[in-house]
C-alpha cells in the first residue's frame, strides 16, 4: 500500500493559486488585434478637440520656407530693376529678351507664393463692432428705505416691480414712475421677483427662506413654497410650463409646481451658494450660477447636470440669456464670459470691470449691460465684446460714496429703457440718447489681434 505524501496547507493553497493563475493569465501577454480605422478616428478626434484652435497656424517649416521665398523675391526684384535700368540706359526699345520674360514670370510666381504664405500666417483681426447709441440717465426714483435688490417687468410693459432690504415689494408705473402699490409680507430682504406672463401672479423670494405667490387681482399671498433650508437668492419662471425654479444659499436649485406647491425635484450638485437661475423653453431648460465658480446646465427631464462650466476663477453672480441667439453670458469678478448652448462651448471673454459684477442685462439689439459693486455700468457690443460705454451715476444726497453698488439691472419689454437697482436706495432709469450719431459719438475702436482664448 502506497504512502500518501502529506503537504502543508500553505503548499496546497500555493499550488491551487498557481493553477488558477496559469489558467486565467496565460493569454494576457498576447497582443490584442489593433483596429486601425478606429485608432485613426480616435486620434483625429483627439487632435481636433485639443489642438483645433492652432491647427491652422503655420509650422516652423512653413515660416522658414516663407522667409526663403521673401529673400529670393527681394533678390529677383533687385535683378529685375537692374535689368530695367540697363534696358532704359541702352535705349534698345521696349522689346524684352526671352531672359527678361522668364525672369518676370519667375517673379510673378514667387510673388504669388509669398502672398499665399503671408495669407496663411496672417492673424485674425477682431471685426469692427456695431455702433450703438450711448445710454443716458434720465430719471431717478426714490421710495425704498433700504438697498434695492431686484426688479421685474410685467408682460404688458405698463408697470414694474422692485424688492428691497426694507422687506417690501413696490409696484411702479413705468410711464410716470409713480408708486402704485406696496406689498408687505416678507420678514427679511426681498432678493428675487418674477411676473408671470400666463397668470396674474407675482412671485417673490427672500432671505427669510420664503417663496411667495401673490395674486395681483387681490394683492395678497395665495401660495407659499416651503423647502429651502437657507436664504433664497433668485427665482425664474419657465416660459412654457407652469413651474417655478428657485435657488439660494443651501447650494441647491428647487423646481416647484406652481399650482400644487409641491417640490417636484431638487437640483443638487453645486458646493456653494447658487446666486442666479434662468429658465428657457429649449434644452438645457435650467441654467444656474454659483459661488463655487461654476455654471451648470441642467437636464430638467432627468433632474441631473448636463454640463458643468468651470472656466471662471471666482464666484459667478449673474447670468443673462440672449433673447434671439442660442447663447448666454455669465458674470464674475475675473471677467464676463460668453457661452454657446446647448453644451456650453466658450465664445469669448469680456474684460474691463475691476470690481465684483452683480448683474447682467441683455437685449436683442446686442447690448450687454453689466453692473458692479463700485457703481459702474458697462455697455458691451455682444458680437465683438467691445466695451462701447462706461458710466457711473452720482450717488444720491444723504448716501455714502461706498453705497453705490448696482444689484440688479433689466431692460423693459420694449428694450428702450434700462432700470437699475442700487445701494443708495434708488431706482435709476436709462434710455438711449436720441441726439447721438456715429459722427458725434464715434466708435472708439482699434483693430487688434484675436489672441488664443484663455479660460
Amino acid at each position: 500500500m502506497e504512502e500518501v505524501t502529506k503537504h502543508s496547507v500553505h503548499t496546497l493553497v500555493f499550488r491551487s493559486l498557481k493553477r488558477s493563475h496559469d489558467m486565467f493569465v496565460s493569454d494576457h501577454a498576447a497582443p490584442l488585434p489593433v483596429n486601425e480605422i478606429a485608432a485613426a478616428i480616435r486620434r483625429n478626434t483627439k487632435m481636433r478637440n485639443e489642438y483645433g484652435p492652432v491647427l491652422h497656424m503655420p509650422t516652423a517649416k512653413d515660416i522658414k520656407q516663407a522667409s526663403q521665398v521673401q529673400q529670393q523675391d527681394k533678390q529677383n526684384t533687385q535683378q529685375h530693376n537692374q535689368m530695367d535700368n540697363e534696358v532704359k540706359a541702352s535705349k534698345l526699345g521696349a522689346q524684352h529678351t526671352p531672359i527678361e520674360d522668364s525672369s518676370s514670370q519667375a517673379l510673378v510666381a514667387v510673388n504669388q507664393n509669398t502672398k499665399a504664405l503671408a495669407t496663411m500666417k496672417k492673424a485674425s483681426i477682431m471685426p469692427k463692432p456695431k455702433w450703438h447709441p450711448p445710454w443716458k440717465l434720465y430719471r431717478v426714483i426714490s421710495g425704498h428705505l433700504g438697498w434695492v435688490r431686484c426688479v421685474a417687468f410685467e408682460p404688458g410693459n405698463e408697470w414694474f416691480v422692485t424688492g428691497s432690504n426694507d422687506r417690501t415689494i413696490k409696484i411702479w408705473d413705468l410711464a410716470s414712475c409713480k408708486l402704485k402699490l406696496s406689498l408687505t409680507g416678507h420678514i427679511s430682504t426681498v432678493r428675487g421677483l418674477a411676473v408671470s406672463s400666463r397668470n396674474p401672479y407675482l412671485f417673490s423670494c427672500g432671505e427669510d427662506k420664503l417663496v411667495k405667490c401673490w395674486d395681483l387681482e387681490q394683492n395678497k399671498v395665495v401660495r407659499h413654497y416651503h423647502g429651502h433650508l437657507s436664504a433664497c437668492y433668485a427665482l425664474d419662471l419657465h416660459p412654457t410650463i407652469d413651474i417655478l425654479v428657485t435657488c439660494g444659499r443651501d447650494s441647491s436649485a428647487r423646481v416647484w409646481d406652481m399650482r400644487t406647491k409641491s417640490n417636484i425635484m431638487t437640483l443638487a450638485g453645486h458646493s456653494n451658494t447658487v446666486a442666479d437661475v434662468k429658465c428657457q423653453s429649449v434644452e438645457p431648460q435650467v441654467i444656474t450660477a454659483s459661488h463655487d465658480c461654476t455654471v451648470r446646465l441642467w437636464d430638467l427631464a432627468a433632474g441631473k447636470t448636463r454640463a458643468v462650466l468651470t472656466n471662471h476663477k471666482k464666484s459667478v453672480r449673474s447670468i443673462a440669456l440672449h433673447p434671439r441667439q442660442y447663447t448666454f453670458a455669465s458674470a464674475s469678478p475675473d471677467n464676463i464670459k460668453q457661452w454657446k448652448f446647448p453644451d456650453g462651448n466658450f465664445i469669448q471673454n469680456l474684460s474691463g470691470h475691476n470690481a465684483i459684477v452683480n448683474c447682467l442685462a441683455l437685449n436683442s439689439d446686442g447690448v450687454l449691460v453689466s453692473g458692479a459693486d463700485n457703481g459702474t455700468l458697462h455697455m458691451w457690443d455682444w458680437r465683438t465684446g467691445h466695451n462701447f460705454q462706461r458710466t457711473k451715476a452720482p450717488v444720491q444726497p444723504g448716501s455714502l460714496d461706498s453705497e453705490s453698488g448696482i444689484y440688479a439691472a433689466a431692460f423693459d419689454r420694449s428694450e428702450s429703457r434700462l432700470v437699475t437697482c442700487e445701494a443708495d436706495k434708488t431706482i435709476k432709469i436709462y434710455k438711449e440718447d436720441d441726439e447721438a450719431s456715429e459722427e458725434t459719438h464715434p466708435v472708439q475702436w482699434k483693430p487688434e489681434i484675436i489672441r488664443k482664448k484663455r479660460f
